[in-house]
């Protein structure tokens, strides 16, 4: 019988109950072989193929409008592409990795020393509301090549894509496979404090402190996937057309509700004003106009919408110029949707609210800089970033930002492309994450790294050495080790 797990009252037994039954499963089969994962991948694949129009109409239906070929490429052909990935690679993943003995002369007479990758058991995956099926199915990737169950909680804030993937799942998985469950905050918390023996979450900062601290209590490791501030360093080398083109790009895509999107710009003095001009027209070539543009993303809820006019209002009230690019010239305050216009926040300073929260909206702060090393200093002295990234043409230059700086991530010469690189692991550092997946790195944080030592079998006189009574056998190896 299927467990229902829908209420607001946080049915912690019911999760508890669903948590063993995985749990039980896992034990009762065993390691899955290659080809069990592999099916598991292909079934999520065959999902994300088959529902496509119901995903599309179920994002834009939780956003109020949502492009439908953002959520094509977003969601759904960004999930494929790591499933496919880790079909096409898990059996190699799979095999032990020999490493040699300590010491090396204990291996030439037998010995031998391995890792074994085996599976945790049931993870845990807490996904968001902004890319709710991609930051579902991504993570999922990693966990099924592992040989991992999974349960999942996703967001509250997207209702209708939450049903809809509690429906997919059921539809191709067993609850002892992969179980969705549903629910407001409070099941959330009931879910993060699972005995998990492995839990992911992707979200906020805030949120991220509160499910580590309930993971603590069952000493559950975790993957926390969080955000920040992520800055983008224009150098003087950079060719300015090409560089807003793409921040600008990066900062529309889901109207900047995206974890990695750039959050400021550090500019060279004298480059701020041609900054400005540049992406004016990036964004009138991307977005002609915005109001009824199926391109343009709204802002996902009143509540969102309203801080981000808030941040707008208080750099305003504190001294900043607000360069609201809006093409058409729409009238935007009232529309059925939250469309907000890209908006640059020039000379903002530190005491305003968009230079203190994760913006998480189509707005950017432009800050100047008189020399890379100012802007360098900016960056460490706030909480180390998500993403970092450098625009130019200058190495020694670029060397320098990456060598000096501290970030779960790095693009040069685009904004948030090295999340889509498989063989790259992604993850933050500090207050932006713990722990990294995707490809093989995926396949690592979801397994149990095992190490075997094997002994040789026959024994000789330098093991018996090792026993009482000591003689001068280990008289003499201790006097070959203790010394400079």
């Amino acid at each position: 019988m299927p467990i229902a797990v829908q209420s607001q009252a946080a049915p912690r037994n019911a999760l508890d109950i669903l948590l063993t039954k995985q749990r039980a499963a896992q034990l009762r089969d065993g390691v899955p072989s290659a080809a069990i994962r592999i099916e598991r991948l292909n079934r999520c694949i065959g999902l994300l193929v088959a529902n496509r129009g119901q995903i599309e109409a179920a994002l834009n239906a939780d956003f109020g409008a949502r492009s439908s070929r953002a959520t094509a490429f977003t969601d759904i052909a960004s999930s494929i592409g790591p499933l496919k990935h880790a079909r096409g690679h898990v059996a190699r993943w799979m095999r032990s990795e020999r490493r040699s003995t300590t010491p090396r002369i204990l291996g030439l007479l037998g010995a031998k020393a391995e890792i074994r990758y085996q599976p945790k058991g049931v993870v845990g995956v807490i996904s968001p509301w902004n890319f709710p099926v991609n930051l579902t199915f991504a993570p999922l990737a990693g966990v099924l090549a592992a040989g991992n169950r999974a349960m999942i909680k996703p967001s509250e804030a997207t209702p209708a894509t939450s049903e809809l993937l509690k429906k997919m799942f059921a539809s191709a998985f067993d609850e002892e496979e992969i179980a969705v469950v549903t629910g407001g905050v409070e099941v959330g918390q009931a879910f993060a404090s699972l005995a998990f023996d492995h839990l992911i979450f992707t979200g906020a900062t805030s949120i991220g402190r509160q499910v580590m601290r309930a993971a603590a209590e069952n000493l559950v490791p975790v993957t926390l996937e969080l955000g920040g501030k992520s800055p983008v360093v224009i150098g003087r080398s950079a060719e300015l057309k090409t560089a807003a083109a793409r921040i600008m790009n990066g900062k529309t895509l889901n109207a900047g509700q995206i974890c990695l999107a750039p959050d400021y710009v550090l500019a060279p003095a004298g480059q701020i004003g041609g900054f400005v001009e540049a992406a004016k027209s990036a964004v009138g070539h991307m977005f002609p106009k915005i109001r009824d543009n199926p391109d343009y993303t709204a802002v996902v809820s009143d509540r969102h919408y309203a801080r981000l006019a808030g941040y707008v209002d208080d750099a305003r009230a504190k001294g900043a110029e607000i360069v609201e690019i809006n093409p058409a010239g729409e009238d935007l305050r009232q529309q059925p949707y939250r469309r907000m216009a890209p908006t640059l926040i020039l000379n903002p300073t530190d005491n305003m609210k968009v230079m203190q929260e994760e913006i998480f909206g189509p707005l950017l702060p432009v800050k100047s800089y008189s020399n890379i090393d100012e802007a360098i200093d900016y960056i460490n002295a706030h909480d180390r970033p998500l993403g970092l990234y450098y625009f130019g043409t200058d190495d020694d230059e670029r060397d320098r930002v990456l060598n000096r700086t501290t970030s779960g991530g790095v693009t040069v010469n685009d904004v948030v492309m090295h999340v889509a690189q498989e063989e790259l692991p992604f993850g933050g550092i500090g207050p932006a994450g713990i722990g990294a997946y995707h490809g093989y790195d995926g396949f690592r944080e979801f397994s149990h790294r095992k190490s075997v030592f094997h002994q040789m079998k026959k024994d000789i006189a330098p093991l018996r050495m090792l026993r009482p009574p000591y003689g001068a056998g280990l008289k003499r190896y201790l006097a070959s080790q203790i010394k400079r």
